[in-house]
């Protein structure tokens, strides 16, 4: 016969971020347990609210599983002496078992006899096993912990109380002072404390009290309840699910309301509203049937709709007051020039060991005047790029940023439209933060996109440079995700950057401190940048014998890479793949034996063929056009039969000098070309 069993952990508010987190960590934490001790189970359902962690075991077995267990001891050499009696090694592996040496017996491994005994375990009564549940709750692992009192024992918040049932049975769980029982906490202003009879019926008790324990339910009441509000008044609200799973962990028995605000605060960028409703509030925003902001809010209370009047004109009051402040900051904002705001940047610190943000701006604008020439910009794309690079970061010293600084980049755009820039060069300013994630947004323009990657690249340059490089798992800087967006920029719109050419104009063009060695980390920064290029590839789902072939090639143009990965992974189903690969493998290996690079002005001398297929591979080598990934592999593809013929008519290491380094050349010229798709010694074709 199964039972349930229910543990719950009451603590102190927690931050709403780590709830959901935490309850379904505690779930596999409990899974694991019981898995481990033989402790078998239908499901875990899970419980959670700012103030408790919750799980129900359904279905879970009385006892513990009985096992047979044979154990192996020492060898038979070392169990028994000479005259067969036991040893004390023997006698201490009996003992060790719980047996005596009557019970050992030999078997053997390997050609070896090793002492065994053979045991039969009853399991455990599940209660006994239980009791240990404190194990779990002290292994989950949070962000962020803090200790209490005299203890040393850390935890997300303090411990309150416990809950441990058994069906209707008590089982002991104990943390610090803190016994488990069967009296849980109803909502803090709301319910009571509250006995919890039997396991199955904890959500309709904790209910009785005004907490509402399932997550999903929650969610769903106040999705419900916005749609209501939405419905009645003819709104359009952006459910947004970041902000809706985190007003869901504030509140333990949610009440959906909706407040006002006076329409002159709608002349502030709507960005400012919304930012000061949904992230400072954690309020809903409100759009009308047109799609234009209106001026009212929704917000979730934790309780029940008693007095909820008094909650709204309480609520209005907190976001008026910070719309004055936005209001205040927007017109005090544009009292100054952007030539006002871009002179501040001098005392503004980028890092202390770089330099300031207008030291900064300075290199991004050379920067971005090579990418303006590699990228092939229009004469009009260059000057847009070139002046918001002088500009971009302008709203760093604006008020509305110091006050909201979510915002920057965002108010840059809005305030450089004011301020007469072109739309180009606003929207860049805004842009140059893209992607603010591995997998965020990219720029929608050009400029914005060329923006992005100089202002990424001068970050990833100065702080390699610095010796601030990332290592493990510490990356402060954010680096890998700048070059990683770097990367996705370059694959959207098929940007060729060679990135030891760029370096080394970087190292010549750009003025930095002297203090800063731009060639120090040359090689690191482009294996870095390569080390990205893999990471999209394998976002890409490119097979990794594939990836690692562009990766060790001969390419260190980041689209070049991208490209041959993709059309080396559409050809992996040929029917010829594999004799081609080898046919190509072939010349690659044979080339390193050669005592020479590949050089411009390296020749072949057709004066000392001796077969056929030198001519052949020679006609057909150099008549190769590089132009794209695509064309070059079929290219490749189709000297198979020559290759072939031409190891079955050569030798290579023939004994005449000049007629084996003139094979050799052809040899380094073909892998000269081959390279072109990386190390193909690396593709799998078995």
């Amino acid at each position: 016969m199964t039972k349930n069993y229910l543990l719950e952990i009451g603590l102190e508010e927690m931050p709403a971020h780590v709830v959901t987190k935490s309850v379904n960590q505690f779930a596999q934490r409990a899974e694991k347990f019981l898995k481990e001790n033989r402790i078998s189970f239908d499901s875990i359902e899970k419980y959670s609210t700012p103030r408790r962690l919750t799980i129900l075991v359904k279905g879970i077995a009385e006892k513990q599983t009985d096992i047979d267990v044979k154990a192996k001891g020492p060898s038979k050499k070392i169990a028994q002496d000479a005259d067969g009696n036991w040893t004390k090694a023997a006698q201490g592996f009996a003992r060790g078992q719980g047996m005596t040496a009557d019970d050992i017996f030999f078997e053997d491994l390997k050609g070896t006899e090793y002492a065994y005994i053979q045991k039969h375990e009853d399991g455990q009564k599940v209660e006994d096993v239980l009791s240990h549940m404190d194990e779990v709750i002290k292994a989950i692992t949070f962000p962020t912990r803090m200790r209490w009192g005299s203890y040393d024992f850390e935890y997300i918040r303090p411990i309150h109380w416990l809950v441990s049932l058994l069906d209707t049975k008590e089982v002991p769980v104990k943390i610090l002072d803190v016994v488990s029982g069967r009296i849980s906490r109803g909502h803090r202003f709301l319910g009571q404390d509250v006995e919890i009879d039997d396991a199955k019926n904890y959500v309709e008790k904790m209910k009785s009290q005004f907490v509402i324990v399932d997550a999903k339910d929650r969610k769903q009441i106040i999705s419900d309840q916005i749609a209501k509000i939405a419905q009645d008044n003819n709104w359009d609200i952006d459910v947004d699910a970041d902000l809706l799973e985190e007003v869901n962990n504030l509140v333990e028995y949610p009440t959906t309301f909706y407040g006002s605000f006076d329409k002159k605060y709608l002349e502030i960028p709507d960005e400012v509203l919304i930012t000061s409703m949904k992230d400072n509030q954690r309020y809903f925003y409100v759009r009308d049937q047109e799609g234009n902001l209106a001026p009212y809010f929704i917000g979730v209370r934790n309780g029940n709709s008693e007095h909820i009047e008094n909650v709204i004109r309480g609520n209005e009051k907190v976001l008026v007051a910070r719309l004055e402040d936005a209001d205040f900051f927007f017109k005090e904002d544009q009292k100054k020039t952007i030539a006002d705001y871009v002179e501040k940047l001098k005392s503004v610190n980028f890092h202390v060991k770089i330099g300031t943000m207008y030291e900064k701006m300075a290199r991004v604008h050379q920067i971005a005047d090579h990418l303006a020439d590699i990228f092939q910009f229009s004469d009009t794309e260059r000057k847009d790029l070139l002046r918001a690079s002088d500009i971009y970061k302008f709203d760093l010293v604006t008020n509305m940023v110091d006050e909201f600084s979510e915002l920057q980049g965002v108010m840059g755009e809005k305030y450089a439209e004011i301020m007469g820039e072109t739309k180009a060069v606003a929207q860049a300013i805004r842009e140059h933060y893209m992607p603010i994630s591995s997998e965020g947004a990219l720029p929608e323009t050009k400029v914005g996109a060329a923006l992005a990657i100089a202002d990424k690249l001068d970050s990833i340059e100065t702080f390699f440079a610095v010796d601030l490089i990332p290592s493990g798992s510490n990356d402060p800087y954010a680096l890998r995700r700048q070059a990683y967006g770097i990367v996705r920029i370059l694959d959207q719109y098929q940007w060729s950057m060679n990135l030891n050419d760029l370096q080394d104009y970087l190292k010549d063009n750009v003025t930095v401190p002297e203090k800063l060695d731009l060639n120090a980390h040359k090689q690191d920064i482009i294996d870095f940048m390569i080390d990205r290029v893999r990471q999209l590839l394998k976002q890409n789902k490119i097979r990794t014998d594939i990836i690692d072939a562009v990766a060790g090639g001969s390419n260190i143009d980041a689209i070049e890479m991208i490209n041959v990965a993709q059309v080396l992974q559409s050809h992996v189903n040929d029917d010829d793949f594999k004799v081609v690969m080898e046919a190509l493998g072939r010349i690659v290996n044979l080339s390193k034996k050669a005592k020479f690079g590949y050089s411009d002005d390296l020749a072949v001398d057709d004066s000392l063929f001796e077969n056929p297929s030198e001519s052949q591979l020679n006609q057909q080598v150099a008549a190769i056009k590089n132009d794209n990934a695509e064309d070059l592999f079929k290219q490749l593809a189709a000297l198979r039969p020559v290759i072939d013929s031409y190891f079955d008519e050569n030798m290579i290491m023939a004994k005449d000098e000049k007629v084996k380094n003139n094979r050799l050349t052809q040899l380094v010229i073909a892998n000269h070309l081959i390279a072109n798709l990386g190390d193909l010694s690396k593709i799998v074709t078995k």
